[in-house]
Parts: C-alpha cells; sequence; structure tokens
C-alpha cells in the first residue's frame, strides 16, 4: 500500500499539471507546497495565529495567491 506521503504527493503533482513545471522543478514545487500546508495547518491547529488580527483565513487566502504567482513565475534553474 502506498503511503499517505506518496499519495499526497501524487495529488500534489496533479494541481501542479497546470502550471507546466518539469522535473526537478516539479519536485521541488511539491516539497513547497507540503512544507507550506504542513506548516501553516501545524501552526493553526496549535494556535499560533490566534493572538493577532487579521483573521486567519485572509492569510491563508493570501498565501495561496503568493503560492500561485510564485508557480507562475517559477525560477529557471
Amino acid at each position: 500500500a502506498a503511503s499517505a506521503g506518496g499519495r499526497h504527493a501524487q495529488m500534489t503533482r496533479a494541481v501542479l499539471r497546470g502550471y507546466d513545471l518539469s522535473e526537478p522543478d516539479q519536485t521541488h514545487a511539491v516539497r513547497l507546497l507540503g512544507s507550506v500546508f504542513h506548516g501553516y495547518i501545524t501552526l493553526e491547529l496549535g494556535g499560533g495565529f490566534s493572538h493577532s488580527a487579521p483573521d486567519t483565513q485572509e492569510t491563508w487566502t493570501r498565501v495561496l495567491d503568493a503560492l500561485d504567482a510564485l508557480l507562475r513565475n517559477w525560477p529557471a534553474a
């Protein structure tokens, strides 16, 4: 059976298809997205953002917009 990590990587690669990244850039992007998602969720669940405004949903939307901009303009190696 595939590990959860492998399934998450496959799902992330499916999302990345729209960005036309070739290898090894696609692998770098999978790792970046996994790190951001894991880190944000861990901090959110641990109360790491509850001490200040703005609302975390606003921040999450901005994070996704920033990731989209980065992936659209992925730097060449």
